[in-house]
């Protein structure tokens, strides 16, 4: 993980968490000049079960539409990117 770039542009620098249906890194965004440091959820989920994974896929999606509803507010986490 810490070799390969997400998404071409996001470099993993370390972990910070691991939970039961995703994993949090921290992380650099290299596609901007001052590669920012941001967090990378990786959904994950521990199930294969069909019904579960779509659930579990439906919280994380709606969790990225609530941050990215909520906009810029030094409160809140930014939305960078969204991505399977």
């Amino acid at each position: 993980m810490f070799s390969k770039l997400l998404q071409g542009r996001y470099q993993v620098v370390e972990v910070i968490s691991v939970g039961e249906f995703c994993h949090t890194y921290l992380a650099q965004d290299t596609s901007l000049p001052d590669c920012p440091t941001c967090v990378v959820k990786h959904f994950k989920p521990a199930t294969n079960d069909p019904d579960s994974l779509e659930t579990l896929r439906e919280l994380f999606t709606r969790e990225a539409q609530a941050l990215k509803k909520l906009g810029n507010h030094d409160q809140v986490p930014q939305l960078l990117a969204h991505f399977e």
